[in-house]
Parts: C-alpha cells; sequence; structure tokens
C-alpha cells in the first residue's frame, strides 16, 4: 500500500538533516532497541497478534535488522505509521528503518531522501468487489465507487487506469486499512483497489471472505520494501545485506533450523562467508561475523519469512510468482557475498 509522494524534499530535509548526521548504528546499539515503522495493521505482513505481539512478513524484516545488529529479534520498538506519517516518522528520526509495503519510486528514492534497501515483495495494484456484483473485470466498473487511500500511489494509478480506458468512478477517500475494510464492508463504496497483496490480506480478515473476488486486472508495478534515510550508507548497507542474506540463505538451503550446524563450515564457500566461518564480512560494516546467522536463525530465511505469514498455506494464500528465486523463475537474487 504505496502511500503520499507529497511529503516534500524540504520538509523532509528539515525533519531529517539532524537525525541523518547521526550514525544510526551507533545509536541503534547504545538505544539497545531498534524502532521500526510498520502499518497501522494489515494481516501477514504487519499487525499486532491478540497478546499485542506484532508478527508478519514486514516485521520479519524488522526482527531480522535487530538480530543482526543486537542479537535480540525482539529487542524492537514497533511504530505504527500511516500513509500520511510514514515518510515523516523515518525523516525526523522517530524511527530507524521503515518496513511496511512501501513502494519504491523514483521521487521517494530521490526527492524525498530515502534509500530503499532491497526489494522484499513484487507487487500490483488490483481491485476488489463483492461477489454479489457480478463483476469479472476492472473493465466493468464503470460508475463505481472506489475506496482509495488519499495521496497515495494508488491513487495516481486508478485515475491513470480510468483515463485511459474512458471509464468514471468515484472515489470515496480513506486513510488506513482499517478504515478501507469497515467502509468496503458498510457498502460505502463498490470497490477496494490497492496492492493485490493487502488486497489479499484484507479478505482474509473478512468473515465471510468467499463472498469478495479479487479482479483479474494488475494495474501497476509495485517493488515494496524497506527504507532507510539518505546520508548514512553504512546503515543503509546493513538492512540492505540483512534482506539479501535472507533471500541467498533460501538459495543455498539454509534455513532456521539448520543454520547453527551450517555456521561451522560447508564445503560452499559462499555459504562459509555469509554464515561467518570464513572472511570477515561482518567486520566490514561494524558487525559481528555472525550477524547473517543471527538474522536468519531468528526469522528463517526469505521463503520461511514468505510461507509462515503470506504463503499459499496461511489464510492469505499468495502464491510465490515474482517473489520465487530466480532459478524458479521468479525476482527473488541475491548479490555475491564475497
Amino acid at each position: 500500500m504505496k502511500k503520499s509522494v507529497f511529503l516534500g524534499a524540504a520538509t523532509v530535509a528539515c525533519l531529517g538533516a539532524g537525525a541523518a548526521a547521526a550514525q544510526t548504528l551507533e545509536s541503534v546499539q547504545e538505544n539497545g532497541v531498534l524502532n521500526c515503522g510498520v502499518s497501522t495493521g494489515l494481516t501477514g505482513f504487519s499487525s499486532p497478534n491478540a497478546s499485542g505481539e506484532w508478527e508478519g512478513f514486514d516485521v520479519g524484516i524488522c526482527r531480522a535488522v535487530a538480530a543482526a545488529v543486537l542479537g535480540d529479534p525482539m529487542a524492537v520498538n514497533f511504530v505504527p505509521t500511516t500513509g500520511q506519517t510514514r515518510f515523516t516518522a523515518l525523516a525526523s528520526g522517530e524511527i530507524d528503518l521503515l518496513a511496511r509495503n512501501t513502494t519504491w519510486t523514483f521521487s521517494r528514492d530521490v526527492d524525498l531522501g530515502f534509500s530503499f534497501a532491497g526489494v522484499n515483495y513484487y507487487d500490483g495494484q488490483g481491485f476488489m468487489v463483492p461477489r454479489a456484483l457480478g463483476v469479472s473485470s476492472a473493465q466493468d466498473l464503470d460508475g463505481a465507487t472506489v475506496c482509495i487511500q488519499t495521496g497515495t500511489t494508488t491513487e495516481l494509478n486508478l485515475a491513470d487506469y480510468f483515463r485511459v480506458n474512458n471509464i468514471s468512478y468515484e472515489p470515496v477517500p480513506i486513510e488506513t486499512n482499517a478504515e478501507a475494510q469497515q467502509q468496503y464492508l458498510a457498502g460505502a463504496c463498490d470497490v477496494y483497489t490497492t496492492d493485490a497483496s493487502g488486497l489479499a490480506a484484507t479478505r482474509a480478515s473478512f468473515e465471510n471472505p468467499g463472498d469478495h473476488v479479487i479482479l483479474p486486472e494488475i494495474i501497476s508495478k509495485e517493488p515494496l520494501g524497506p527504507l532507510v534515510r539518505q546520508g548514512d550508507d553504512q546503515w543503509a548497507d546493513i538492512v540492505r545485506w540483512t534482506l539479501n542474506a535472507l533471500i541467498a540463505a533460501e538459495e543455498y538451503g539454509v534455513t532456521s533450523t539448520n543454520v547453527s550446524e551450517l555456521a561451522s563450515g560447508t564445503d560452499n564457500p559462499e555459504i562459509n562467508r555469509l554464515l561467518g566461518s570464513e572472511g570477515e564480512l561482518g567486520a566490514m560494516f561494524g558487525l559481528e561475523n555472525d550477524w547473517a546467522q543471527q538474522a536468519i536463525a531468528a526469522v528463517g530465511n526469505y521463503g520461511e519469512l514468505f510461507e509462515q505469514n503470506i504463503g499459499e498455506s496461511t489464510p492469505i494464500g499468495l502464491a510465490r510468482g515474482l517473489n520465487a528465486q530466480w532459478t524458479d523463475g521468479g525476482l527473488m537474487y541475491a548479490p555475491p557475498f564475497r
């Protein structure tokens, strides 16, 4: 869910000037906690469970970074952010890392002064409608009321799609996924549009998920990933390579259950460098040499993290698709650990 792109560069620069100057790693280690921005609640990605403990696919990124940096995946302070507040929270230093299904775009990367650490989910914008409407295609939505998060790339994509296809719609503005769900179920809008993964997560939380259909059209590219402030390359490298470690671990068959055994040394030099039994990769950005081992042990490899939270065996029911390993026809690909 790709929210506001309209926070200006000058505002961000003003908010983040002091925060970006400090070394984030130093600050996190001194405080003993990682402040991680997440959504206000999206099932499977980032939401508190019945005990109030945050869990989900994006939450796993926060915990992996905390494990790599602090040796403790539970040393995370989760900060719920909306589409309107998330960039301000990151720029001001309120959070050290934003991990909440945010789309990598030119303006966010360049104009807002953030650095995306990679892509943890390749997505695209879709549409969900009540099955009772009998709609089978987005082309049939002429004149529909659409629940849409304002000030977002979702909003811009929707306007472009309807204009190109010469059909009209009436927007119903909402700010959070919870509000969208409430409005949609109350019949205030015919259609809910956001990332297809977000639609699947929202539908899974309904009392009768089968009463709702996600239409086949995907109208945009939405590469989602964690981001940090520009100006602290060391911290950006840590977050980027923690994500890469989870992706590489899946490719090389390193899991949460065998990582300790493999960390003692294998015949594969790439695994040895990844897990720290060869080389000094950790020292290159100020961490212990077992930083990746700690991250993988905490949340599993990328495949484990995916399947446990949003995969086909969960209520979310997402297939790997583009998020499969490159060896399986997907786009997930980690650069070499050397």
